[in-house]
Order: structure tokens, then C-alpha cells, then sequence
């Protein structure tokens, strides 16, 4: 009897685990076949791949970004094979299932929660011919109506066999990301959240998952994200994986965690920072909002004081990159409050800054008490907040313009320098910049169009100018800095308008040349001859002196020379001032 188990990816580099999980589980009495898509693969090229491998039973793993086209999968297939015997699970319907059994009547079941034994379950009883009605964990049809079935009986994590050894995933592991998980459950209450309508949390064999990573890492695996919706609940269990993957880890690896910040130790830091390769980890960390009010409603526990304490350690411990998140949208946070939260995690300093908006996702506490807060939002997934009783969808579009600029100009690092000086010393606050610069943004049609680097600089220099900001002669010339630091070799040409004078170079160069003891040690240890000088550096006329910014991030204001040095061993650039 063929089995197969589907999903739609969000990229080709992701991995569903699982439907990983469910093949292990079923192994040897049923051999299940795996077929992962995209959700920009075209609905007609999945079901032709389906159509191919024949099954008797097709499960799709179902998400908020891959339900709707999964649907449509589903709605044709079924059309070319009646007989076939689709069921769908995965977080996305395990919550409401009466309302999947009306909507899609091509579906036979839908799997509630856990899948591993109910799956097993689910294909015996089909191969056996029997019903479903001892089969807990699932919903289906019965004579017209439908039946819900509760899921009665919790998986014992410890003995799970493991989703990594299947020979047909050895040519991806190096191009993919791997999913780690180590515990189920989350021991938090936030009514945003699906974990929240989970109670309690198990743990996986963390020997086992050490030797999964081992396997994963010596067959070429590089990228792995773990899980666990808070996986440093556990001081003893996240200290003891931690020096598991600082003593094991393989060159190259990234391994991602998503943390509570404000539970986290600041001993468990100092070690990190003490012993951790810088770029080994990655924490994720949700704040969501600094309203004490907001965070009340949905029961959010946050010290926030705390959060920032973990924050400002890990990154002045600068070993781990950090990845904090916000939603827009919570009760009782307006317009006003939202920019007060924004300004609250910008001043940590974040190496990226999620904007993200409220999901009201099927089965939380957020959308079963939406009237009490006059929500609006999309009829279907993403399930997206288009307005409530006090943020606006006015509201809702200017938020959005902040994160389109916020993304391009902060998460990715191509403006650090600039984005720093406007916001200490030309906007009232970091979210003001973002929000003013968004919205010309959309004004001048640029978010519907591709950006090449120089491109991103124009643009901030043309909102500048227009914005009429008081220093506009540092303020390029720290964009210069920025656009230089973005290159590893010597650009043909600079996005600005103006070019540094021919006579000023030359005479420059000539001063080098002739006495280039005037510059920093570090330029006399290059030992650059004059070819190699006109070849790899470049000259610009600065209002500071950038050697002495790049190492106090003071402006020392005159009138100076950049030399610009582009290392073709290093492919980093490297600066030396002139005074002039």
C-alpha cells in the first residue's frame, strides 16, 4: 500500500521534521514516502508529481503559509483520484477541525495534534479495511456528520526513533536547513500563541539528539535551528547542549536558538561569551511589546529589565548574533504605544529587528475573545490583524512602512554608521526615522520595484535632502563610509553625484608616495608599491577623521582625506585619514 506524506515548503532551503517524525515512527510496518514542494511551485506540478508515485494515501502537513494552496492541491487531486484517501494535520488544523471537515469536503481526516501514533493508527486501520472509530486524535466523516475524535494518549519522546537517517535526505543536508527539536510543549500561557493551548513539556533523549547532530554535521549539514519554543527553560538541559555543540561542532555550523530573555542567567551568558566561537549561535528572542498593560491581556509574563540585562550582555559579549521580535497588533497597544515599544528593543541594539504582525490564529485566546477588542482580520491564512478597537488599518499600513525600511536598512547592515548619527542627532527617535523615511518610501513608488546597492543609498540621500536634515555634509560623508564598508573590492563608481577632484587625488597620492609616514603604522605594514596603490585604494575628501571614528565612534571634525585600502586577500576595506 502506497503512502504518501506531502507538505509545501516556504523555501526550498526549509525541512519539515514532521513528517520526518511520522515516517520514522511507522518504519517497518509501513513504509512511508516523503515528498516535500514549495509553495511557489505551481499547484498543477505537484499534483503531476503525486499522480506519479500512485498512492492509496496522501497526508499533507498544513501551515499558515502553505493551507491555501494546499487546498487547492488537495481539491484536484482528488478530482483525478477519488478513490484516494487524503488527511491533512500539522498546527493549522489541529485546532479547529469541524471548520477543515466543511470546508474542504475532499479531505477524509483530519489528524489533532501529535501525528506520530495517530498516523500509524490511521494507515492500519485503512490497510485492515476497518474504520476509524477507535482511532483517537483525528476528525472525519461519518453517515454525513462529523465525528472529533480528542487525542487521548501523549507520545513518549524518549523512545522515538529518529527523522534524520533516511539515505533519500543525504544529498540535502548541506543545502537545508536542519530542524532540531529537543522538547515539546511550552511551559508559557501567551494567547497569541499556539503553544499556549499545549499544556505542559516533554523532553526528548538528549544523547540521541547529540548523535543526530554528529550524523547531520559529519554528512555536510552547516544551518541548524532548533525548535523548542523556549529552549533555555531548563538552565541544566540548555548548559549541557551548549557544551555539546561548543566541544563537537563542526567548522562552519550555526546553530539557532529561540529563548526566553528575561530567564535566561547572566552565568550562562559569561559562559557563552567566554567560551563560545563567535557566529556559533544564534538566539531568536520574542519581546513582542513592552506594554506591561498589553502584555496583562495576552499573559505574557515579561521582566523586561531582565530582557534587556540578557540583551546587552550577549551582545557587548559580541560572540552571538541576536534576532529580537516585535508584533504589532496586540490589545491595547495604539499607535502611540507601539512606537514606544519600538524604541524601547531599537535602543538595545539589535543585529536584527522582526517587525511582525498579530496572526489570530485558530484555537488561541486572542481570537476566541477578538470581539472583546473589536478586531478585524483576514478571513483566511495568514489570519493577518487588519484593525482593532484602538489601532487603526491607517495605523496598520504606516507600521508597515516602517518595516519595509527597517529590513533593508537595519537587518541587512548596509547603513549601520548612517542610521546611528540620524538617530542620535537628527530624528526625535529610531522609530520616527523609520516611519518618515517608510512613508516617502511608499510615497515615491520604491516598494514595488528591486534595489540595487547604490540605489538604497541614493534613495536615503534623496529623502534626506528632502527631509532638509541640519547636518547634511557629515551625514553623506558617513553614507560614503557605510557604502565603502559594503565593498570588497575597489568600486568602478560611487553612487554619489560628485567626484573628488583629479588635482586632489594626485596630490594626494603624491604625499603618500612621498612621505607615507604621515599615515597610520598600519598603512606603512602594507608595504604597497604604486602600482598596487592606485590599483586597490581610493581617495576622498572627508569633514572627520575616519580612523579615529572607527575606533572611538567619535566625529572628529576638519578637514581630511579617506584612503580607502581594498585588500585582495582579505576582501575587507580598510581606512586611513590624512589631515589636510
Amino acid at each position: 500500500m502506497k503512502v504518501v506524506l506531502a507538505t509545501l515548503n516556504a523555501k526550498y532551503i526549509h525541512t519539515n521534521l514532521g513528517i520526518r517524525y511520522i515516517k520514522a515512527y511507522a518504519q517497518p510496518e509501513y513504509e512511508i514516502e516523503l515528498a516535500e514542494y514549495t509553495i511557489k511551485d505551481p499547484s498543477m506540478n505537484i499534483i503531476t508529481d503525486l499522480y506519479k508515485k500512485k498512492p492509496k494515501i496522501v497526508g499533507f502537513s498544513c501551515y499558515i503559509w502553505n493551507i491555501e494552496q494546499t487546498i487547492e492541491v488537495i481539491q484536484m487531486y482528488k478530482k483525478i483520484d477519488p478513490n484516494v484517501t487524503i488527511f491533512i494535520g500539522g498546527p493549522e488544523v489541529s485546532y479547529d477541525v469541524q471548520y477543515w471537515l466543511d470546508r474542504v469536503k475532499e479531505v477524509d481526516v483530519v489528524v489533532v495534534g501529535e501525528g506520530e501514533i495517530t498516523v500509524k493508527n490511521l494507515i492500519k486501520a485503512i490497510d485492515n479495511g476497518e474504520d476509524f472509530s477507535k482511532i483517537s486524535g483525528i476528525g472525519y466523516r461519518d453517515n454525513g456528520l462529523n465525528i472529533v475524535r480528542p487525542q487521548t494518549e501523549k507520545l513518549d519522546l524518549t523512545t522515538i526513533p529518529s527523522p534524520y537517517r533516511f539515505k533519500e535526505d543525504l544529498p540535502f543536508l548541506s543545502k537545508r536547513i536542519q530542524y532540531i527539536e529537543t522538547s515539546r510543549g511550552c511551559p508559557f500561557n501567551c494567547q497569541f500563541c499556539l503553544s499556549s493551548i499545549e499544556v505542559g513539556v516533554r523532553y526528548f533523549n538528549r544523547e540521541v539528539i547529540k548523535d543526530d547532530i554528529r550524523y547531520l554535521m559529519a554528512n555536510g549539514a552547516k544551518v541548524f535551528k532548533f525548535v523548542d519554543r523556549t529552549f533555555n527553560i531548563s538552565r541544566s538541559y540548555a548548559m549541557d547542549m551548549f557544551q555539546f555543540l561548543i566541544d563537537e561542532h563542526v567548522e562552519g555550523t550555526v546553530f539557532q536558538f529561540e529563548i526566553t530573555g528575561d530567564i535566561m542567567r547572566p552565568e550562562v551568558i559569561e559562559f557563552l561569551n567566554e567560551n563560545a566561537p563567535k557566529g556559533l549561535f544564534r538566539f531568536e528572542i520574542g519581546v513582542q511589546s513592552t506594554n506591561d498593560a498589553t502584555n496583562e491581556l495576552v499573559m505574557r509574563r515579561q521582566n523586561f529589565e531582565k530582557l534587556c540585562r540578557t540583551v546587552t550582555l550577549v551582545r557587548d559579549g559580541e560572540k552571538i548574533d541576536q534576532h529580537l521580535d516585535l508584533i504589532a497588533g496586540l490589545p491595547e497597544e495604539d499607535y502611540q504605544s507601539f512606537r514606544q515599544t519600538f524604541n524601547d528593543v531599537f535602543a538595545l541594539r539589535p543585529e536584527e529587528l522582526q517587525l511582525g504582525f498579530l496572526k489570530m490564529l485558530r484555537g488561541t485566546g486572542v481570537r476566541l475573545r477578538a470581539h472583546e477588542h473589536d478586531y478585524v482580520y483576514m478571513d483566511y491564512a495568514p489570519y493577518e490583524v487588519l484593525g482593532n478597537n484602538i489601532l487603526s488599518f491607517e495605523d496598520i499600513v504606516k507600521i508597515k512602512q516602517v518595516e519595509d525600511v527597517l529590513e533593508k536598512y537595519w537587518n541587512d547592515h548596509r547603513t549601520n554608521n548612517t542610521i546611528e548619527y540620524l538617530i542620535e542627532n537628527e530624528f526625535e527617535s529610531p522609530f520616527d526615522f523609520f516611519q518618515l523615511f517608510g512613508s516617502y518610501w511608499e510615497e515615491r513608488g520604491w516598494s514595488r520595484i528591486g534595489h540595487q546597492l547604490e540605489d538604497l543609498f541614493k534613495r536615503l540621500d534623496e529623502f534626506l535632502n528632502h527631509y532638509s536634515i541640519k547636518n547634511g555634509k557629515i551625514t553623506k560623508d558617513i553614507m560614503k563610509v557605510d557604502y565603502y564598508l559594503n565593498h570588497k573590492y575597489k568600486p568602478r563608481k560611487p553612487w554619489w553625484d560628485e567626484s573628488t577632484d583629479n588635482d586632489f587625488s594626485k596630490r594626494i597620492y603624491k604625499q603618500i608616495l612621498e612621505q607615507p609616514e604621515f599615515l597610520s603604522k598600519e598603512f606603512l605594514a602594507l608595504n604597497l608599491n604604486e602600482k598596487e596603490l592606485y590599483k586597490h585604494t581610493m581617495v576622498e575628501l572627508l569633514s572627520f577623521d575616519i580612523e579615529h571614528f572607527l575606533q572611538t565612534n567619535e566625529y572628529r571634525t576638519g578637514s581630511y582625506a579617506m584612503l580607502i585600502f581594498f585588500s585582495p586577500k582579505t576582501l575587507k576595506p580598510s581606512f586611513f585619514t590624512l589631515e589636510v
